[in-house]
C-alpha cells in the first residue's frame, strides 16, 4: 500500500500546499514586491480557485479518455510550471497566468490518485489508502511553513524550491505508479447525467456546508490571531504549522469510518471541527493552539471522508464522486469566504467565528446514505451507510 500512498502524500502536499497556499503565506513579500494592490492580490487567488473548479470538471473526462497516471504527472507537472513561472514574474498579469497554471494541479490530482488507489489497491486497503493521501496538504503545509520563514524576503528563491521539490515529486510518481495495461476508456463512457445529482444530494450539501463553515478558519485564523489577538507573525505562523502538522493525524479517517462507520464519523468530524472555530475565540494561548489542533485534525478527517463517501457513491468510477464532493467543498469555501468578510466587517472577529461555528454545527444533522451510482446508467441501488 505504501509504495502508492508515500509518493502520493508528496504530491498532494505539492499541489495543494506548495503551488495554491503558499501563496497567502508569501503573499506580504509578493504585493510589495510587485506593487500589487488588495483587489488584485485577491484577484490573482480567485484565479488560482478558478483553475482548481476547471480542473475538478474536467477530471474525470481527461482520467478515462488517457488515464490516471497520466493525470497525477500533469498535475506535478502543472506545479512545477507555474511555481517556476511565479518565481519569475514580473507583474502583475504573469503571476496571475503562473497561479492559474499551478492551480490546475490541486483540481486534477485527488480525483486522479482515487483512481490510481481503487487500481493498485486490494478493496479493504482503499479507505486508509485514500485517506492517507489526503494528509499530504498537512504535510505540505508543514513543510512550507519553515520554507516561508526562511524565504521571507527572498520569495522568488523560495519558490524555485517548491519547484524543484516538485520536479522530484513528479519523478517519484512517475516510477511508483504503474502503467495499467486497459485501454483508457472513451470519455463518453465517464458519462455523469445530471439527474444523479438527487442522488448524491446529501454528500453535496454536507460538502458545501463543511466547506462553507471552515472557510473562515482558512481565510481569517491568521489575520484574528496578528489583529485581534496581538500575535507576532512568527506566533502565527508558529500556529499555521501546529495546524498543518496536526491535519497528518486526519489520515486515520479510513481506520476510523471502517470502525465507527462513515455516519458516526462524519458527525465526529463535524463536531470536533465546530468546537475548532469556539476555541479560537477564548483569549488564552493554550486554547488558541487547542484551536489549530483541532482544527488540523478535522478538516483533514473530513476532506478523506468525502473522498472515501464519493468513491462509495461512484466504485466504478470513484474519480466522479471526488470531483462532485470537492467541487461542492470548493463552493461552499468561496462563499463561506467573502460571507466571513462580510461578517467580521460589520460585527467583529469572535462574533464572525462563533456565528460559522453555529451554522457549521446545523450540518451535523445530514443523512450520511452511500448509494453505488454507475456512471453510465442512471438508476441507482440502495446501500446501507454504515
Amino acid at each position: 500500500m505504501w509504495k502508492i500512498v508515500l509518493p502520493g502524500i508528496a504530491m498532494i502536499g505539492v499541489t495543494y500546499a506548495f503551488a495554491r497556499y503558499s501563496f497567502g503565506l508569501f503573499l506580504p513579500e509578493i504585493s510589495s514586491a510587485l506593487n500589487l494592490s488588495e483587489s488584485q492580490s485577491g484577484l490573482i487567488g480567485s484565479v488560482a480557485y478558478a483553475a482548481y473548479t476547471i480542473a475538478l470538471v474536467t477530471a474525470a473526462i481527461f482520467i478515462h479518455k488517457m488515464s490516471a497516471r497520466h493525470v497525477v504527472l500533469y498535475s506535478g507537472a502543472s506545479a512545477f510550471i507555474g511555481m517556476l513561472g511565479m518565481a519569475a514574474s514580473q507583474g502583475f498579469y504573469t503571476l496571475a497566468i503562473s497561479a492559474f497554471v499551478a492551480g490546475l494541479g490541486s483540481g486534477w490530482i485527488s480525483p486522479a490518485f482515487s483512481q490510481v488507489v481503487a487500481q493498485s489497491l486490494e478493496s479493504q486497503e482503499r479507505d486508509r489508502g485514500n485517506t492517507w493521501i489526503n494528509t499530504g496538504t498537512s504535510v505540505g503545509v508543514v513543510a512550507s511553513g519553515p520554507v516561508a520563514l526562511a524565504f521571507a524576503e527572498q520569495w522568488r528563491w523560495g519558490y524555485v524550491l517548491f519547484a524543484i521539490l516538485a520536479f522530484l515529486t513528479l519523478w517519484w510518481n512517475a516510477r511508483a505508479i504503474e502503467r495499467t495495461k486497459e485501454k483508457p476508456k472513451e470519455a463518453g463512457e465517464a458519462q455523469f447525467k445530471l439527474d444523479m445529482l438527487g442522488q448524491v444530494r446529501f454528500m453535496i450539501l454536507a460538502a458545501i456546508g463543511i466547506g462553507f463553515s471552515s472557510s473562515i478558519y482558512w481565510t481569517f485564523s491568521r489575520s484574528y490571531l496578528t489583529e485581534a489577538q496581538d500575535f507576532s507573525t512568527g506566533g502565527s505562523m508558529v500556529f499555521w504549522i501546529i495546524m498543518g502538522a496536526a491535519g497528518i493525524i486526519g489520515g486515520i479517517a479510513g481506520t476510523i469510518i471502517q470502525r465507527l462507520g462513515l455516519g458516526w464519523s462524519y458527525r465526529l468530524g463535524v463536531l470536533v471541527a465546530t468546537a475548532s472555530l469556539v476555541t479560537l475565540t477564548i483569549q488564552h494561548p493554550a486554547a488558541i493552539y487547542l484551536s489549530a489542533v483541532l482544527f488540523g485534525i478535522s478538516f483533514i478527517f473530513m476532506t478523506g471522508l468525502f473522498i472515501v463517501w464519493g468513491t462509495r457513491h461512484f466504485p466504478d468510477t470513484p474519480s466522479v464522486g471526488v470531483s462532485l464532493s470537492f467541487f461542492s467543498l470548493g463552493t461552499g469555501q468561496s462563499i463561506g469566504s467573502v460571507a466571513a468578510g462580510v461578517l467580521i466587517d460589520g460585527l467583529s472577529y469572535p462574533i464572525a467565528f462563533l456565528s460559522f461555528a453555529a451554522i457549521g454545527l446545523l450540518f451535523v444533522f445530514i443523512k450520511t446514505t452511500a448509494h453505488p451510482i454507475s456512471a453510465q446508467e442512471t438508476t441507482a441501488q440502495p446501500s446501507k451507510s454504515v
